[in-house]
């Protein structure tokens, strides 16, 4: 079984040493230019934030499976959890905005001993979209979590999964022996109480990551692909499928590493470029809040420790005034949010 970066004592467990690898090398010999030169030539430098429409709060990066790509380098050793007192500050946050959109993520976000306490005290808020980020297999993993379903449908949670393909091997290869199968029994148990049937409300959409050192394919094409083979094998459906460009951060830049693809990666981002994609990045609408509840602009500043420009850095001093128009902290790693069609949390952003 794959371990974490932290169990491993790698050096990339540490995200000052990722920053510095991303800073250095190809980037710092000018072979390729630096993401804020880049935005600038679009005059698309400094990237500013704009109102705050979706709080992605990630409760603790604990998790029951370890993935190979897996950018919070996750899984059952992991410890940090978000306290109690943490969630009462993000509720204060919660009420007080004019937020849309409440994304919980994690690790398996289910496995914070208060999630499903969290869950009823935020959905009383009156969030018009509220997601959580499943990996499916938690569904299955433990008895105490068999009814997960029928809680998500109580409190119409927009139920959001990883599925990197409709296939076993590639799926376990990514996610690790017997994923596939688990995902499939607990997408045929979201099925059978409503979730991602045509025309239901109970929304439940699947998130692919490309399985190797290469960017997505056309999302539509892929979720035309996806909706077929599940349709097909396993009489599965869903509504939407989400295309992510792996960022070189954690374990997959490890991997990238590792399997010596890191500078021709980072080639490919850079030439894919697309600066209509940097006018709809998800850090400009979006803050991310880690389990001590301090904030960034986005999940994946969170797991590099860029936390954000402003004076308001933690969820107990969270202020509008503050935090909108904050210039948002930026580095190579954002080439994989503005290549091709633009990668976010929600897919596509062009």
């Amino acid at each position: 079984m794959l371990k974490s970066l932290h169990k491993r004592h790698s050096e990339l467990a540490k995200s000052k040493r990722q920053v510095e690898i991303l800073s250095n090398g190809i980037f710092q010999s000018g072979d390729l230019p630096k993401f804020k030169d880049k935005i600038a030539e679009s005059n698309q430098f400094p990237l500013k934030a704009n109102k705050l429409e979706i709080l992605q709060i990630n409760v603790g990066y604990m998790c029951n499976q370890v993935c190979a790509h897996c950018h919070v380098d996750a899984g059952p050793d992991r410890k940090e959890i978000m306290t109690k007192e943490t969630m009462l500050q993000c509720l204060d946050v919660i009420k007080k905005t004019e937020a849309h959109t409440l994304d919980l993520t994690g690790g398996a976000p289910e496995m914070n001993p208060n999630f499903r306490w969290f869950v009823e005290e935020a959905s009383k808020a009156g969030i018009k979209d509220f997601i959580v980020r499943s990996n499916l297999t938690i569904i299955r993993a433990n008895k105490k979590y068999h009814d997960l379903p029928e809680f998500f449908k109580k409190h119409n949670v927009h139920v959001v999964s990883s599925m990197p393909h409709w296939t076993k091997g590639k799926t376990d290869k990514q996610r690790g022996n017997g994923v596939f199968d688990k995902s499939i029994q607990a997408l045929k148990d979201l099925n059978a109480i409503g979730y991602g049937l045509p025309g239901s409300d109970l929304r439940l959409d699947l998130v692919y990551n490309p399985s190797g050192a290469f960017l997505p394919g056309n999302q539509m094409a892929l979720e035309k692909d996806f909706k077929k083979a599940l349709l097909d094998d396993f009489d599965i459906q869903f509504h939407n499928l989400f295309a992510i460009t792996n960022l070189p951060i954690s374990r997959f830049l490890d991997y990238l590493i590792a399997s010596e693809n890191y500078e021709d990666y980072m080639y490919s981002l850079v030439e894919a470029y697309n600066p209509e994609a940097v006018k709809n990045v998800m850090c400009t609408n979006t803050i991310s809040v880690s389990w001590d509840g301090y904030l960034y602009d986005c999940d994946f500043n969170q797991m590099l420790n860029l936390p954000v420009k402003s004076k308001a850095k933690h969820i107990s001093e969270y202020n509008s005034e503050l935090l909108e128009g904050r210039s948002i902290v930026i580095s190579q790693h954002c080439y994989g949010c503005t290549a091709g069609a633009g990668s976010s949390c929600q897919g596509n952003v062009t």
